[in-house]
């Protein structure tokens, strides 16, 4: 007998991945390379970041002294592991670029997501 869990992955009605939803990684494929002795290695193929464009902006903040990034996520995210959201939606790849007192933040909505239209 088939495990019914296994099941649904096969089909497609779970989506089979080592990464959470609110994970930066969640829907990158892994893969696996053979090397020239045989060994096999696992890997991620690359995640291509969306341009800061393909964020709508819902906010804009500045960092304060001794602020984090994580810490930056957790308020106004919710999550402290969502670090990466704010990298995304301001351009960079490394969390301390944005971790400058004073520099203003982004704040964005998740990728997708479209934002309201200004009123007239």
């Amino acid at each position: 007998m088939t495990n019914p869990i296994q099941a649904m992955f096969e089909a497609g009605v779970i989506e089979l991945t080592d990464f959470p939803p609110q994970s930066r990684y969640h829907g990158i494929s892994r893969v696996e390379a053979v090397l020239p002795d045989g060994r096999k290695v696992a890997y991620l193929r690359r995640r291509i970041v969306p341009p800061p464009e393909a964020f709508d902006t819902r906010a804009f903040r500045q960092v304060k002294d001794a602020e984090r990034l994580d810490h930056i996520a957790a308020q106004e995210i919710g999550d402290p592991e969502a670090f990466w959201q704010l990298c995304d939606g301001n351009g960079v790849l490394w969390p301390e670029d944005l971790e400058e007192v004073g520099r203003e933040l982004r704040l964005t909505l998740p990728a997708g997501v479209p934002g309201t239209e200004p009123d007239q």
